[in-house]
């Protein structure tokens, strides 16, 4: 039985890159179902690329994970595959597989795609999605290929990790970040709600969210609409993070964050 693929990817819906990968799959994996992650992950943005995966992860079916946010393209980084309990991971040695990995468990194989007959012969190296990530998803899929034949196996010290910064816990505040912003201006931290109940924090309580120098009193609410239309808060998000949001607007906007912006969270 083949597994699903999930693809996530920077390439955009304007070129053709996305409908190419899909057609590599078709043709390599036809009994495949493709799910689209998400192909607006700012370019390049490997981070961006890597949260996006883990936040989503623990909600798609196992099977095989296509993760290409690839600006090293044409260099000398590698090309991975990798085996976990939920299933394979196959995308550039640049840290944007490695937290949702850890997520799924860690990797119990990993290999350095290298075979020529995993791959599609082209004349240009800077297509990898095409050429070599999409074959190997593909014959992961379809069991036409095990993980060892695509290539020499890794260690986990031989790939590149992807290290996220934890919130600095002091008794009587936590230093977060801006980890991502959504379409709606929803502002994710890396902060989640049991660090700040170590602050005597809990939904219902109001909470001093510095940013810049400039601090706000923001309502720990459990929905948008529990604050008044363009009031700024703070809830817990669907990744189980601590957001800070405007009911009907904009946080980024209304607060001036943005992803990496620092945030002081006090009582």
């Amino acid at each position: 039985m083949s597994l699903p693929i999930s693809f996530l990817s920077d390439f955009g819906l304007r070129d053709e890159f996305v409908g190419v990968v899909h057609g590599v799959l078709a043709r390599l994996a036809p009994e495949s179902r493709v799910i689209d992650v998400t192909h607006d992950v700012n370019r390049g943005d490997v981070r961006a690329g890597a949260l996006a995966m883990t936040r989503a992860i623990q909600y798609l079916p196992e099977g095989v994970a296509l993760v290409v946010v690839d600006p090293g393209v044409g260099s000398e980084r590698k090309a991975l595959a990798l085996e976990t309990a939920w299933g394979y991971f196959v995308g550039p040695d640049n840290g944007v597989l490695s937290p949702a990995v850890a997520l799924a468990g860690g990797a119990t194989k990993i290999v350095s795609i290298e075979n020529p007959e995993a791959m599609i012969p082209s004349p240009g190296a800077t297509f990898h999605g095409r050429d070599i990530f999409a074959p190997a998803a593909a014959l992961l899929a379809s069991g036409v290929a095990a993980i060892e034949e695509l290539g020499p196996a890794l260690s986990g010290v031989d790939v590149n990790p992807m290290l996220l910064l934890l919130p600095e816990i002091e008794a009587d505040r936590i230093e977060g970040m801006v980890w991502w912003v959504d379409l709606f201006g929803n502002c994710q931290t890396n902060v989640g709600p049991d660090e700040l109940s170590g602050l005597g924090l809990s939904p219902g309580s109001e909470v001093s969210v510095t940013v810049g120098g400039q601090t706000h009193r923001l309502p720990w609410v459990l929905a948008y609409s529990d604050q008044a239309k363009g009031g700024a808060l703070l809830h817990v998000d669907s990744a189980g993070l601590m957001a800070i949001a405007v009911n009907d607007g904009s946080a980024a906007e209304h607060l001036g964050l943005g992803e990496g912006t620092t945030v002081v969270f006090t009582r």
